[in-house]
């Protein structure tokens, strides 16, 4: 899946998108060219450009990534803890488009 050169892991295009993040929040940044995905803990924003613009053959102007920590939540009187999750979100040129339904 990944191979490891010294310290740094090199993702594959595949692994670096987990999935497209589609939420009400989301989907109305897609008026203004932004798209999210999430993304593998690893990858910084140049995996994330490179794997967008291979896979979705468009034209990437930014990259913003955020973490968000899972939260600790009480389940039949026991706790346990979300999962964290990496996010990315993308600005493609103006006039282009990700069509978010089908699959990578």
């Amino acid at each position: 899946m990944s191979k490891k050169a010294g310290n740094k892991v090199l993702l594959k295009h595949y692994d670096v998108l987990a999935a497209p993040h589609i939420t009400e929040k989301a989907t109305a940044l897609t008026q203004h060219n932004q798209y999210a995905f999430v993304i593998a803990p690893a990858a910084n924003k140049h995996d994330v450009k490179a794997s967008v613009e291979s896979l979705y053959k468009v034209d990437v102007l930014s990259v913003n990534t955020v973490n968000i920590k899972g939260k600790t939540k009480r389940f039949k009187g026991r706790l346990g803890k979300r999962n964290d999750v990496r996010k990315a979100i993308i600005r493609i040129a103006k006039g282009q488009s990700i069509d978010m339904s089908i699959g990578v």
